[in-house]
């Protein structure tokens, strides 16, 4: 039973109509949140919205590229007259290019740079009048474990990652004496579209995953539900105290430089 942790609560989910944005949007709206859906997949985001408002919860979808300064802008102030007010900023908008370096063409770095990183950015640029209205606010940004060490053929993404730390770093110190909580999670292997976009590029993605999840002490890839589950834990003043640091949850992924799972009791769920 949800323990509406979030009642009285608006949040502003960017890249929040699939993948982790919708777990946490879901999850969100599940503790009492209206939720404000941004991202550029139309079709995606409105049947999430749709799906939120059968279960008894109240949410918006504003049509948002994240790598455009003036959508984002539009997005935050239709979420503020929608509902009074912005309390939650989550950052989930995410892609990635898989090639080596010299493989890359200028339109793709800056491409990654802006989905992953300047989206952020903008995010909080355009919230902040609102987040520092309310004596706690909240920003949660999504890392990975990229975040902490290099994954081949992913150089951007990688790259982009490691800026997601340090920029929430920084927005937790430029904006504590506000009231504002900055954190960053940081997934492992999840099973998320854009995971499986990875893993086409494969020539057997279900082998390749397979072999991936080996190097997982649980042996299970995650759910983003798992991630949305750390995001509320960022969210609300059950993690008072907590600024500037990130949550990494990666069923044991970064605690051994070697491991060979061949099976857990996880994997038999």
């Amino acid at each position: 039973m949800a323990t509406r942790r979030l009642d009285g609560q608006v949040a502003w989910i960017g890249g929040g109509a699939s993948g982790i944005g919708a777990a946490v949007a879901e999850l969100f709206a599940e503790e009492g949140a209206r939720i404000a859906v941004a991202d550029v997949q139309t079709e995606r985001g409105e049947t999430l919205v749709r799906k939120i408002g059968r279960s008894g919860g109240q949410a918006i979808f504003t049509p948002c590229n994240v790598t455009r300064e003036v959508e984002i802008q539009a997005s935050i102030e239709q979420a503020v007259e929608q509902f009074g007010g912005l309390q939650i900023v989550v950052n989930c908008a995410g892609i990635v290019h898989v090639g080596p370096l010299d493989d890359y063409r200028e339109e793709q770095w800056d491409e990654l740079m802006a989905v992953n990183v300047k989206s952020i950015f903008f995010a909080v640029k355009h919230a902040i009048a609102e987040l520092r209205k309310n004596h706690r606010s909240y920003v949660v940004n999504i890392g990975s474990v990229s975040s902490f060490v290099g994954q081949a053929l992913t150089p951007a993404y990688t790259a982009s990652k490691g800026a997601v730390v340090q920029l929430s770093r920084s927005i937790a110190l430029d904006y504590a004496a506000d009231g504002l909580r900055s954190n960053c999670i940081c997934p492992g292997i999840t099973d998320t579209p854009m995971l499986r976009f990875h893993l086409s590029t494969m020539p057997d993605p279900e082998a390749a995953l397979r072999e991936r999840l080996r190097r997982v002490p649980l042996g299970v890839a995650m759910d983003p539900r798992d991630i949305a589950k750390a995001a509320l834990y960022l969210a609300c003043e059950e993690s008072s105290g907590i600024t500037g640091t990130s949550l990494t949850v990666d069923g044991g992924y970064l605690s051994a430089a070697e491991w060979s799972t061949k099976h857990t009791r996880f994997m038999e769920l």
